[in-house]
């Protein structure tokens, strides 16, 4: 009990001290004096340049969280080769269905979770005011586009080559076909090209569009920081914060999906753009509203019942046990309607992951500081080893199951075999940006 007494003196004792500091002897103090450092304290609490709250602990929440978003991520491209009729680069002779009602289960929010917690943890790195925008700049592009560019040439064409091997008759060797790529006015495989030939990056395409919504956001952040100050930013309620949410996504897709489909190519995936940076924007604000982080923590049950409800709709839509007829289908209440059924799901399940983590994940270990630095080196590694090991256990013939398990075994090792020669390395750490 006295524990629990003193933190809260020890915390008003230090902001005491910070909003004044002439406060030094407390036995001199008259009421008159201590009347007025109170003023004072109140003053720098509630001056709009002090409504947000400076977070200077670790989260290590964020940390867990990024780990085990890239663990789902290769473990849904190890899927990617098995479902049924959903395309992907090279594809099993043995696929199934009821992998895509599995594998719809995150396909919705995986990537939104990224850029949610990317943006977390950019929020709360300029939060403590260590870098200015020029060194966030700086830092963002040794981190993301010295990695990406180097990934383009050297770690991602063997997923296009034996892509054409499989599908487009390709039938020459790694070397003729590293000839190609690398040919910007090559005339292999047109219909894989864009303006700048066969190179392309793949799963890599979050780089990019991260950096981008890194830069934009970087650009607007006088604007957030301004928005920040004001006390009605800290006594948002949970739930018009959450309408926001479900509407804004809601809107975009109503008005975008459609007529500009997902292509990952940056320059024309306008749906996408507004769709991640309205997510980036959303959890670049979490750590600066701590009362609202505080709430996904404790409605966290709420959510993931609200979550799995969701997905059971899906389920439902996607097997046509909700069709109601091309008539109605066509009118533009039902269109929103299901857009904010989707909304529901997608953000329901970010929500109920962040508040989980935060309530269960606040710890550090062996595991998380190794994950850390290798996160990236895995994420860059992990879908080109798929591939290859793919093509080369397909040869054996064996059953299903256990090419499976082989596959993912395969895939982790070869992600840390890999992370472990890049540390050994001073020339490759800057390609796989690791410090």
């Amino acid at each position: 009990m006295l524990l629990k007494t003193f933190k809260p003196c020890h915390l008003f004792l230090s902001l005491l001290s910070t909003a004044c500091p002439h406060f030094v002897t407390i036995g001199r103090l008259t009421l008159s004096n201590l009347l007025t450092h109170l003023h004072h304290l109140i003053d720098y609490l509630t001056s709009e340049g002090n409504m947000t709250q400076v977070i200077d602990q670790r989260r290590y929440d964020i940390d867990w969280l990024r780990t085990l978003a890239f663990i789902v991520l290769i473990l849904y491209h190890v899927g990617m080769y098995y479902v049924a009729d959903w395309g992907w680069h090279i594809k099993s002779t043995e696929q199934s269905v009821w992998l895509q009602n599995v594998m719809l289960l995150t396909n919705p929010w995986r990537m939104s979770l990224l850029f949610f917690i990317s943006a977390m943890a950019m929020s709360l790195v300029m939060s403590r005011d260590k870098f200015s925008a020029f060194s966030l700049v700086k830092i963002r592009s040794k981190r993301l586009l010295v990695p990406l560019v180097f990934a383009m040439i050297v770690v991602v064409p063997p997923q296009l080559f034996y892509e054409l091997k499989q599908f487009y008759g390709f039938t020459d060797g790694y070397v003729v076909f590293m000839q190609q790529y690398l040919d910007i006015n090559t005339q292999l495989a047109p219909q894989k090209q864009s303006p700048i030939g066969l190179l392309t990056w793949n799963h890599l395409w979050f780089l990019p569009y991260l950096w981008c919504y890194s830069i934009l956001l970087l650009l607007i952040y006088p604007l957030f920081a301004r928005v920040c100050k004001y006390k009605i930013t800290s006594k948002t309620p949970a739930w018009l914060a959450l309408v926001i949410l479900l509407l804004g996504t809601a809107v975009i897709r109503l008005l975008l999906s459609k007529d500009f489909p997902v292509t990952h190519a940056l320059v024309d995936d306008w749906f996408n753009h507004a769709h991640y940076f309205w997510v980036f924007v959303a959890g670049f604000m979490l750590p600066r509203v701590p009362h609202l982080w505080q709430r996904l923590v404790d409605c966290r049950r709420v959510l993931l019942i609200l979550a799995l409800i969701g997905y059971v709709w899906l389920l439902m839509d996607r097997q046509g046990w909700l069709n109601v007829g091309q008539e109605l289908d066509e009118l533009w209440l039902i269109q929103f309607t299901h857009n904010i059924l989707i909304s529901i799901n997608h953000w329901a399940w970010i929500l109920a992951v962040i508040g989980y983590a935060g309530r269960y994940l606040q710890f550090s270990n062996g595991f998380i500081r190794y994950a850390n630095q290798a996160i990236l080196p895995w994420y860059i590694l992990h879908q080109t080893l798929i591939v290859i090991f793919a093509v080369y256990l397909s040869r054996w013939h064996l059953p299903i199951g256990i090419e499976a398990l082989l596959l993912v075994f395969g895939t982790f090792l070869g992600c840390w075999l890999g992370y472990e020669i890049v540390c050994k390395s001073r020339l490759l750490k800057p390609f796989f940006g690791v410090k």
